[in-house]
């Protein structure tokens, strides 16, 4: 992928953004208009010659049908602006981009179908040329794109060779998450922990939600297996294994006190009327963080 003069002096831009602007999504159409003017969706949408069957470029109305009915919700051709109502009566163009979520299974759509055309011939008659395809080099030059405006505007998502894209995880924990491997001895701990990191990986804010439902249920299940038949002993034994420094000790069993008070406070492992809910992806992303540290200090001090 390109850099350019300011990545070289000041470092690429932190990828911490969840929500695609409308200046990304922009960037993300002209893109996608380029691929069809060029004839690149024309390998799964192809418009033929009527001198025979040769492939010489996009058909529009194919590419719509699809388009359409894969992705509810998404206006073709693509809308940008939308006219918005002034106080003064006169309607205005103001910038536009649909719901995150839509546009990335879009793009994911888009690599699905692409590919780089190839001329194979000329047709003098209807001045245009019949066409073969390279999808993995069309597929690897549309990622570099999509993957440059996602790094160039600090989008924390990787479009990835598969045709998945990913959530960036922060680089607090991230680099940890991608490569830990749980090995408490407890299988069903194990388990839980693990779909609660491939969940918190994910694009979709709420099920990034359920990431953090899960890991607080791991949590729960990791205070008692150092004794089950009395939790709060088995809490003591496993912050005793933890710490021995006395100060050190004291703070982590704070720090488990405050954790239970949260996820009994908030609708995380319970769903009371006097329970608050934890909307903000932010401070999803917070508590994840917290809780997750505190028992992957647990797990290796066991």
């Amino acid at each position: 992928m390109n850099d350019y003069f300011s990545d070289r002096e000041n470092g690429a831009r932190p990828r911490t953004q969840q929500i695609v602007s409308p200046t990304v999504w922009s960037g993300v159409t002209a893109l996608v208009q380029g691929l069809i003017h060029n004839g690149s969706l024309g390998f799964k949408f192809s418009e033929r010659c009527p001198d025979g069957s040769a492939i010489c470029g996009c058909d529009t109305k194919l590419l719509e049908a699809a388009v359409t009915a894969e992705m509810p919700g998404l206006a073709w051709p693509l809308e940008t602006t939308r006219q918005i109502q002034g106080d003064d009566f006169f309607t205005r163009d103001e910038p536009f981009a649909p719901d995150t979520l839509l546009i990335l299974d879009f793009i994911e759509f888009v690599h699905k179908n692409v590919a780089k055309p190839i001329p194979i011939k000329y047709h003098e008659y209807f001045s245009h040329h019949h066409l073969s395809f390279d999808q993995y080099e069309g597929q690897f030059e549309f990622r570099e794109c999509v993957n440059r405006i996602f790094s160039r505007n600090g989008l924390g998502f990787e479009l990835l060779e598969t045709g998945r894209i990913i959530r960036l995880l922060p680089l607090v924990l991230g680099e940890e998450l991608k490569r830990l491997t749980f090995n408490s001895g407890d299988k069903t701990l194990d388990n839980m922990l693990e779909e609660s990191r491939i969940k918190f990986s994910e694009p979709n804010p709420l099920i990034r939600r359920e990431a953090l439902e899960r890991l607080w249920d791991a949590w729960e299940r990791l205070k008692s297996l150092a004794y089950p038949a009395d939790k709060k002993q088995s809490v003591q034994i496993i912050l005793n294994a933890t710490a021995s420094d006395p100060f050190m000790r004291s703070r982590l069993e704070a720090e488990a006190k405050e954790l239970n008070s949260i996820g009994n406070s908030h609708l995380i492992r319970h769903s009371e009327i006097n329970q608050t809910a934890v909307v903000d992806v932010d401070h999803v992303e917070y508590l994840f963080h917290r809780l997750f540290s505190m028992i992957h200090l647990m797990l290796k001090k066991k």
